[in-house]
């Protein structure tokens, strides 16, 4: 079982990612469960989402104490919220940064940084990252397909705006391809 924990503010659509992120992974065929959990609920508060993708039924019903991989929407997140609290050593760590993976002093982890934000804006001419970084997910980890999460958004969103946020998944994508 993979276990994925989303960090992120309200408004930034780390609870839809997570979401999206789970049927994506139905459709290709897995178990799958996605869950949030809020503190103050408010734009911009730090909130924080839960996946797990396995490919055996799920019976856990709790919170992801030991995720083995972190998207972290946000950044700034790092100087509020214990990011990598309870990750499993070598944990691969996603971050929404203009940085450097050096820059996040994080050893024992495998950092990954992309520019979701930059896209985001160029795309949907918003800082809502939430696809951008599903495409930086799939990228990375193969784990789900990126076409299973052009299915996932198409559910999710309007034709107009699930086919931009499909732009968005397809540059984030090459990009960290590359």
């Amino acid at each position: 079982m993979k276990e994925i924990r989303l960090h992120g503010r309200g408004g930034q659509g780390a609870v839809t990612a997570a979401s999206i992120l789970a049927v994506a992974g139905f459709a290709d065929g897995k178990f799958t469960q996605a869950f949030p959990t809020f503190g103050v609920e408010r734009r911009g508060a730090p909130v924080t989402a839960f996946v797990r993708i396995d490919d055996k039924f799920i019976r856990r019903r709790d919170e992801v104490y030991n995720p083995d991989i972190l998207l972290v929407l946000d950044s700034s997140l790092f100087k509020v919220v214990d990011v990598t609290g309870g990750a499993k050593k070598g944990a691969l760590v996603i971050i929404n940064t203009t940085g450097k993976p050096e820059d996040y002093k994080l050893p024992g982890f495998d950092v990954k940084c992309i520019d979701a934000t930059k896209e985001a804006f160029a795309v949907l001419g918003r800082d809502i990252v939430n696809t951008a970084m599903l495409g930086a997910f799939a990228a990375y980890t193969g784990l789900v397909r990126k076409d299973a999460i052009h299915g996932a958004v198409k559910e999710q969103f309007s034709s107009d705006l699930a086919d931009k946020n499909i732009k968005l998944v397809d540059q984030v994508y090459e990009k960290a391809k590359n």
